[in-house]
């Protein structure tokens, strides 16, 4: 059984996402809804002006953006703009840099927009066909997301219809 675990980050700053949301090897797909400047307080209490990054993916926490990370969506995208960034999409997975004298594990943006997908709703053509392949097993939603966006309201959805289907 492949239990799901939890980074103590998770637990120490859950407001915002980092690389301790994803296990190594995975990449995480999600789409811009809006980029703002605005207050950030830090686990030690510190207040700090940040560029923070919201996404439509409604079951995702905002990332803060640094230097780094802003200047790959500017190249991925080509603009510098952030208003320019909603509905565009990036691929995060973690890296291993340097800060502070030590290795540790980084959120990075990967240097391509990801290639789009159609998302699945209940009035695209092949919903009928994931629902009945999710009910028998024969596909899981880890695998449908390879090849769709499903938002979370629409995941509900389909796992009530797979549920029920008969």
């Amino acid at each position: 059984m492949n239990k799901k675990k939890t980074h103590w980050k998770k637990l120490s700053n859950p407001n915002y996402l980092g690389a301790y949301a994803l296990t190594p090897g995975e990449d995480m797909v999600l789409t811009i809804d809006t980029a703002r400047n605005e207050e950030v307080v830090g686990n030690n209490g510190k207040k700090e002006e940040c560029l923070v990054l919201y996404f439509k993916e409604k079951d995702v926490q905002p990332m803060i953006l640094n230097v780094t990370n802003a200047k790959q969506i500017e190249r991925i995208h080509d603009t510098p703009y952030i208003e320019d960034w909603t509905g565009k999409r990036i691929q995060l997975y973690i890296a291993q840099v340097n800060a502070f004298g030590e290795t540790v594990d980084a959120l990075r943006i990967r240097p391509k927009a990801p290639k789009d997908k159609p998302e699945l709703t209940p009035d695209h053509p092949k919903w009928s066909g994931a629902v009945e392949n999710l009910s028998n097993g024969s596909v899981d939603l880890k695998k449908l997301k390879k090849h769709f966006i499903i938002t979370a309201e629409y995941e509900n959805i389909l796992i009530e219809e797979a549920n029920s289907y008969e």
